[in-house]
Parts: C-alpha cells; sequence; structure tokens
C-alpha cells in the first residue's frame, strides 16, 4: 500500500523522506507523530546519546490543513546539533565493527562524520513514516507495540538500569532483545514463496543498525520442541465434532507457537517476534553515543512493523 524512500545523513543538513500510496482524506494526528519522535530522541538519560536534537518534522508536500491528499508526501527533521568535527580524526581510520571499511570498499567515499547514512540517526525518517502507517493500519482495528524484553541478559528493571550505570562508567556499551507484537491481522496477509509475511517483517528488522537476529512465534525454542508440543490445534465453532473446518465455522486456535503465521501468511491470531541487538560498537567517551540501543531503538522496532504490516493490506 504505501511504498517509502528515505534520505539524509547523521551529521548533514537534514534527514527525512517521501512516503507514495497513502491514501487521501487521513487527518493527520501530528501529535502522535512528535510523541514517536520523542521515544527515540536522545539525551533523556545518562546511559543515552546527550546530542540534543529537538526533531521536529516539517511536512513539505502532500497534505492540505492536516489532511493527506493521496500524493508523495515529503517531510524532513533538521540536524541542528550534528558536530561533524567531533569525527575529523576518524577521517583516515576504520573504527572496528562499523560500516567504515565496508562504505570505503564499496564506493571509494565514506561519509566519516557520525557514520554518515549508517547511522542510527537515518532510521528517524522511519519512525514518522512508521507513526503514519500506525495510524491507518488503527482505524483497521491493527495495534503494534514493542518493549524492552531484556538487556545484557537481565529482565529486571533495577538490575538493567544498574547495569548501564555500570556500563558508562566502564566506557563499555549492551545489547539486549525487542519484543514485538501485532494484534488484529486480517487472515491471508503474506504472498508465498517469495514474500512470506515473517520474511518481509524479517527484511524490515535487519534494517535498523545494531539488529544481529530474529524470531517469530516461539523462533528457536522450537528447535528444542517436539511435533506434538509445537504444533497449534484447532478448534470450530459450529462444529457438531471432530476437527476444524473452514464451512464449519470460525477456526480458533488453542495455542500459537507459530506466532500468527503459517505457511508464511498471517492466520488472523497475534503476530509475535524477538529482535536482537548488538552492543553499540562505539566505545569511549570521545564521541556521544549511546551505553544500549534499545530505549530508543523500541519505537524504530513498532515503525518498522506497521511499514511492513501496512505494504501488506489491500
Amino acid at each position: 500500500m504505501i511504498k517509502f524512500t528515505s534520505f539524509g545523513e547523521s551529521h548533514g543538513v537534514a534527514v527525512g523522506g517521501v512516503i507514495e500510496g497513502c491514501p487521501a482524506g487521513l487527518a493527520i494526528d501530528f501529535q502522535s507523530i512528535q510523541e514517536d519522535l520523542a521515544r527515540r530522541a536522545t539525551g533523556k538519560a545518562s546511559s543515552e546519546s546527550q546530542r540534543r536534537e529537538p526533531d521536529e518534522v516539517e511536512f513539505l508536500s502532500g497534505l492540505l490543513d492536516g489532511v493527506t491528499l493521496g500524493t508523495p508526501i515529503a517531510f524532513m527533521v533538521r540536524n541542528t546539533d550534528a558536530r561533524p568535527e567531533d569525527y575529523a580524526d576518524l577521517k583516515d581510520v576504520f573504527r572496528p565493527s562499523h560500516a567504515d571499511f565496508t562504505y570505503q570498499a564499496k564506493y571509494g567515499i565514506r561519509d566519516w562524520r557520525g557514520g554518515g547514512r549508517a547511522s542510527a540517526r537515518t532510521m528517524l525518517p522511519y519512525v514518522v513514516a512508521g507513526a503514519i502507517a500506525k495510524q491507518l493500519l488503527k482505524q483497521q482495528g491493527i495495534e503494534i507495540h514493542a518493549e524492552v524484553k531484556s538487556i545484557g541478559g537481565e529482565t529486571d528493571p533495577a538490575k538493567i538500569s544498574e547495569l548501564l550505570e555500570r556500563c558508562r562508567a566502564e566506557d563499555d556499551t549492551v545489547g539486549g532483545i525487542v519484543h514485538g507484537s501485532i494484534t488484529g491481522l486480517p487472515v491471508g496477509l503474506g504472498e508465498p514463496l517469495d514474500d512470506k509475511f515473517q520474511a518481509c517483517l524479517a527484511k524490515a528488522m535487519f534494517t535498523i543498525p545494531a539488529v544481529k537476529g530474529f524470531e517469530y512465534g516461539d523462533g528457536f525454542a522450537m528447535a528444542s520442541m517436539r511435533g506434538s508440543e509445537a504444533n497449534d490445534l484447532m478448534s470450530s465453532q459450529g462444529a457438531e465434532q471432530g476437527g476444524a473446518t473452514w464451512q464449519s465455522g470460525k477456526v480458533e486456535f488453542l495455542t500459537n507457537h507459530s506466532g500468527g503465521i503459517q505457511g508464511g501468511i498471517t492466520n488472523g491470531e497475534e503476530v509475535f517476534f524477538n529482535v536482537a541487538f548488538k552492543p553499540i560498537p562505539t566505545l569511549g567517551r570521545g564521541n556521544r553515543h549511546d551505553v544500549c540501543a534499545l530505549p530508543r531503538a523500541v519505537v524504530i522496532v513498532e515503525a518498522m512493523a506497521a511499514l511492513t504490516s501496512i505494504s501488506f493490506m489491500p
């Protein structure tokens, strides 16, 4: 339904994007967009990058009095606290586990200012597009939610807070897992074989910098289960007895080990998944960076799930 193209670099003039395919007549909730941008914003805690950006979105086209026209929606968010001079000593240095070397090898040139196009800031436009996608999905009863599941193997909020402060004091970083869910999806989204719903969802999540793993449903745990444990049994309302059939009534699943997807196609149950983030590779106090990507990445996971879901909607 929606095609999205982003642009910009971390320390350039601005980052932004163009949304094509958004239907006319949607009254945009601008406050909701800014709230999502605030969830992604830096500087809220000592464990986060202290780069201070207002992140105010400017819409350039596609809207009239806050209502979509059905034409391409162009927007941008200006970079007001960029400090490219902080990275001047990295012009001729390849940082470990960054994209410095691979960009240089591929293009023969790279933007050394904070990682340029490889920076996590380039995901900001996806948050804006995802917020609009969430508004469209909500009209159809579809909700998307994500939250931090664990950081550094810890799940207790107090222990996580202690871990983040310890890493900051030691000039170190830590990774973790974000849990996401999509509820209200209709049956039948997904195209075998190349465009399975979970394949497109995984691709979207791997677009996010620092993501190293993805699983949906019971995921890797199913590798140690038996078929009798992993199968999602069904019942059918209206059936006199026996197995579930489409003709006998509404099919209900008694379990959801499959995570709402079977054969690459949504089955109407909740789609749930986990996204693993590596520790941020930038270490030390020389540059502004997060101790952990997860707190600010949650809203990005939601955005990518929304953009994936809306792309399958008729």
